[in-house]
């Protein structure tokens, strides 16, 4: 299995920790290395995996290969700019085609914190032999733990088991839900967290494009030419139209499975969910680096360098840079990204 790891995301709503260039990925947030060398780590310990690429942005691949061990610097591949994940991995499938058509590749995000290496590898085998079977298509779904609203959904038929266990036809993709239909998800009980991490072989992908996305398969074809002699792609990669894989194909592809994993998993995806992969105090709170919370619970405070302290309030979030600081209400930090979207039209571009 080529392994891919998408790296190329500037992790707004972590900001102000997270910057454009020195984003969520390369941060030490959940242990003593990068969100993006545990993921390295954790792939490497695959017995099926025989390579492990990085696609990220251009401003990253420097920083990336001086701190990431594991991935040769051949193997770190470049988006000449950001286009979302269906023209990422079309790209890097374009690569890899050159050597391989009918190779594996798994698709990984940087970020996410994976527990439980056993079931881990389990899924991973489980996708592999769906993706080698046949022209398929294949995600990883995770048993919801809770309504969460932060995640997309996957629903499986519980019907259509194959010759492995734990591994369905998918039925439909949902997107981030609202409380009370995410709550109706679960009671259903055939619906699985949809984890961003796919597997198919190399000319599968082409060919499910060819049909489903055939303009973004169409430059990909012009890109493959330049490749193979050596030319800069850049041309054509300013023309394709930015498109996620899980609305651009996956959504409108029928050849789905998902594999449903026991693992313990969370998407990092805002400060909040700190709250689940941290261990609070005897009052509830978090604190990370300098600080203190007095007569408050359910606080986070994430301090490089200065005291912070918080008296009387419940539910809030500050976090503490040497240029920036961020007080936010738990409730809202889905909102982050909103701010920094905010200050960059109002011109504080050094700090984001």
């Amino acid at each position: 299995m080529k392994c891919v790891i998408l790296a190329g995301g500037s992790g707004t709503r972590f900001w102000p920790l997270s910057r454009k260039s020195y984003p969520k990925q390369l941060l030490k947030i959940v242990g003593d290395t990068s969100m993006l060398q545990m993921t390295v780590d954790r792939l490497k310990k695959l017995k099926k995996v025989t390579d492990i690429y990085i696609i990220t942005r251009k401003e990253l691949q420097q920083t990336i290969a001086e701190e990431v061990v594991g991935v040769p610097i051949q193997n770190i591949i470049v988006e000449p700019e950001g286009k979302n994940t269906a023209p990422a991995i079309g790209l890097i499938a374009t690569h890899l085609a050159l050597d391989d058509p009918d190779a594996i590749m798994g698709i990984f995000p940087a970020d996410h914190l994976v527990v439980g290496h056993f079931d881990f590898e389990s899924s991973i085998n489980t996708a592999d032999h769906l993706a080698r079977k046949g022209d398929n298509l294949v995600t990883i779904g995770i048993n919801p733990s809770h309504a969460s609203t932060a995640y997309g959904y996957i629903q499986y038929d519980e019907n259509s088991e194959e010759d492995h266990i734990d591994a369905y036809r998918v039925r439909t993709f949902a997107e981030k839900p609202h409380k009370k239909l995410a709550e109706r998800f679960i009671e259903s009980g055939d619906f699985v967290w949809n984890a961003g991490m796919f597997f198919w072989r190399v000319s599968t992908l082409m060919d499910s494009l060819e049909k489903k996305m055939p303009e973004l398969k169409h430059s990909l074809d012009k890109i493959s030419n330049l490749l193979a002699e050596n030319l800069p792609i850049d041309d054509v990669w300013k023309m394709i139209k930015p498109e996620s894989i899980d609305y651009g194909l996956l959504e409108k592809s029928e050849n789905i499975f998902v594999v449903r994993s026991k693992i313990k998993w969370n998407d990092i995806g805002s400060w909040s969910a700190l709250f689940d992969v941290l261990t609070a105090n005897e009052s509830e709170n978090i604190v990370r680096g300098k600080g203190v919370v007095m007569g408050g619970k359910n606080n986070l405070i994430y301090s490089e360098n200065k005291h912070t302290s918080i008296l009387g309030l419940d539910n809030v979030i500050v976090i503490n840079t040497a240029d920036a600081t961020l007080v936010v209400s738990k409730k809202k930090v889905e909102n982050v990204k909103d701010l920094v979207s905010f200050l960059q039209e109002n011109g504080f571009e050094d700090i984001i």
